[in-house]
């Protein structure tokens, strides 16, 4: 991380409603997903030993890693089959897209921390990622955390095209691709963690929660 401790603006909750408000008009399925992402990025930096303001960034980098889906064809987003490889190429643009949406914020210290870790949030441990191929440790940490809740929740959501998955085969996804496309001990901690989680509270309490904020 570049900053362990810093300043979280009072704003920042009315500068995310007022980003993620047009996502809502034109996308409100991408827009629930993005505040579940933030929801679970959270608990994942907690649960993974990072502070408080490290926390709270991963929970706004998560609310903005797909904002830049704004910009993508809802045909595209909802195609149910395989993407063609034009279509592939301005998917994978929407991690860039999401960072130049949020950039005008990064004036302030805490927006500007974001940036990386919303660009990265499709990279993957092995290199085979997108947009900048990093491998590894080059990923910023918050980018690893993003992507590991990100297909938690794609991956379990019931979408129009077809039938979410249970956690079961979900867990079991994620630990097979654990240090190539994911963080390896980030899949570890969010295994152990996420059942109690929906112990603790449920995700729609959570998730309700978060939509006071910026809703």
């Amino acid at each position: 991380m570049s900053s362990s401790w810093g300043d979280v603006p009072s704003w920042a909750y009315d500068a995310a409603q007022a980003l993620m408000q047009s996502l809502k008009v034109v996308d409100p399925g991408t827009y629930a997903h993005c505040l579940r992402v933030g929801e679970m990025s959270r608990k994942l930096a907690r649960d993974a030993g990072l502070n408080e303001y490290e926390q709270k960034l991963a929970e706004f980098a998560g609310i903005f890693h797909d904002i830049g889906k704004i910009g993508v064809d809802p045909e595209i987003i909802g195609k149910p089959g395989k993407l063609d490889p034009r279509e592939l190429d301005i998917m994978k643009n929407h991690p860039i897209m999401s960072e130049q949406i949020v950039r005008p914020l990064a004036n302030h210290s805490f927006f500007k921390e974001l940036l990386p870790a919303i660009r990265g949030h499709h990279e993957r441990m092995d290199g085979e990622g997108y947009p900048d191929k990093l491998i590894g440790e080059k990923i910023h940490v918050l980018s690893r955390v993003i992507l590991v809740v990100d297909t938690y929740d794609a991956m379990s959501q019931t979408r129009a095209y077809r039938k979410g998955l249970p956690d079961e085969i979900v867990y079991a996804e994620l630990k097979r691709c654990a240090g190539t496309q994911f963080d390896p001990q980030l899949v570890r901690i969010f295994l152990q963690a996420h059942k109690t989680w929906n112990a603790l509270e449920t995700d729609q309490e959570t998730f309700h929660h978060l939509i006071k904020k910026i809703a």
